[in-house]
């Protein structure tokens, strides 16, 4: 394109054509200005409400010296400023580094020091570990912001988040994102003893988003209940971010409790949730569940690990309404690869499902060469979820991604209709 038009006309088309994660709250925002957005405890923000905490956040970080391919951390429980946070680093192009509130310092220190964050963000609760993991990082200076959940001041250095979003432009950053920017580091340890930075870009979220809404059965009517941890892609980009991009509404909790979940549900008439089998099951046999009013509910979700058979039966007859997916897949596949659809639960129980809508799944041996139907072999794929490599390590992106495909790790078996088994070992 740059052969055919000049500088200035190639910007404005590359400008106009632009779709990254940050442009679709923004277009959300457009088409329901007025719907609600996301609810957390005694806030709810219609979607224009929750576009215009997006833009002040971004023009806040900007003001703070976050700039396009900076990498800003973040420690927290589920929140909604978590979830403003989110939006308004993919807006910028800033990298967001989610992490996990169960690791300690020195855990914590090794991601600060190998991802070059510039910036943390941290709940106040969590603030004296943050601030244990900077100085063991050797972190000095950057941005330093606290969210207020228990109502508790971090200490000296840190700054209160939401003093970000109640003044400044309402209008959206004009930061140019290339659909291949990277926008989130995911660290992940699967077998290493040191975890790896997972880099995904738009391009991995949005076509990863697109196949969730469609084989997933979401749309823009689903009032969604977000428990798990925001820190894991699972939560985040199967499912709030999917909420956002269809105009769905969110309800976030900060924890999975049962009672909360089951209250909750009632409350908000919530119509879809996600949890592994372990959350389910703890909902089955919580004293409160046969006199909660779950009858809102129509979608379940579940990954992680298979159902068992037996809970399968119960969900469905205990709660007969509500039609069941199992999602399978890897960070590196931002992070979906394989669905187990409602008809198929029971046919085909135990099983990951077939490959998502954009996503082409099959096994190999130790060689890269596909093993026949009924085989172990190792699960590989190919898709524009995958991600963009592993930051600072060619050597481990490489292997990964040999032979044009992302390996796994994991082993599995195939039906010869495409049905993936996952295999221990």
């Amino acid at each position: 394109m740059d052969a055919m038009f000049g500088p200035e006309t190639t910007e404005a088309i590359t400008r106009a054509r632009q779709h990254s994660v940050g442009d679709l709250l923004h277009r959300t925002a457009r088409r329901y200005p007025d719907k609600l957005a996301v609810v957390a405890g005694d806030r709810r923000f219609t979607y224009r409400e929750f576009d215009v905490a997006v833009n002040r956040a971004a023009h806040a970080l900007t003001e703070r010296g976050m700039a396009k391919g900076d990498r800003l951390a973040l420690l927290s429980h589920n929140s909604w400023q978590y979830a403003v946070l989110a939006f308004a680093t993919a807006k910028l192009g800033v990298v967001l580094v989610p992490v996990n509130f169960m690791l300690g310092p020195d855990e914590i220190a090794f991601i600060l020091r190998h991802s070059g964050a510039s910036g943390m963000v941290a709940e106040d609760a969590l603030a004296p570990t943050a601030e244990k993991a900077l100085s063991t990082a050797g972190v000095t200076g950057g941005v330093r912001g606290w969210i207020p959940l228990s109502g508790e001041a971090a200490g000296d250095g840190w700054e209160d988040v939401d003093a970000w979003w109640t003044a400044g432009p309402e209008t959206p950053p004009e930061v140019p994102v290339g659909d291949d920017d990277p926008l989130r580091l995911m660290y992940t340890s699967g077998t290493e003893s040191r975890p790896k930075g997972v880099m995904l870009s738009s391009r991995s979220l949005i076509a990863q988003y697109v196949s969730c809404a469609i084989d997933g059965g979401m749309d823009a009517d689903d009032v969604e209940l977000h428990s798990l941890p925001m820190y894991h892609c699972a939560q985040l980009d199967c499912f709030f971010s999917v909420d956002v991009y269809l105009g769905a509404t969110s309800v976030i909790l900060p924890g999975p409790d049962p009672a909360a979940l089951l209250a909750t549900i009632a409350r908000e008439r919530v119509t879809k949730l996600f949890c592994p089998p372990t959350v389910w099951i703890s909902l089955l046999r919580h004293p409160d569940f046969d006199t909660t009013d779950l009858s809102s509910l129509r979608k379940g979700y579940y990954g992680a690990s298979p159902m068992p058979v037996e809970v399968l039966r119960e969900l469905q007859r205990r709660l007969p309404d509500v039609q069941l997916w199992n999602f399978y897949g890897q960070t590196e596949m931002a992070p979906l690869a394989t669905i187990l659809r409602p008809h198929e639960q029971l046919p085909r129980a135990g099983s990951a499902g077939r490959a998502s809508l954009n996503v082409e799944t099959m096994l190999v041996d130790d060689d890269g060469n596909p093993v026949a139907p009924g085989e172990v072999g190792e699960i590989v794929h190919r898709s524009p979820h995958a991600a963009l490599g592993y930051y600072e390590d060619e050597e481990k992106t490489a292997e990964a991604f040999k032979g044009g495909w992302f390996h796994s790790g994991d082993l599995g078996v195939m039906t010869e209709d495409g049905y993936l088994s996952v295999v221990d070992g």
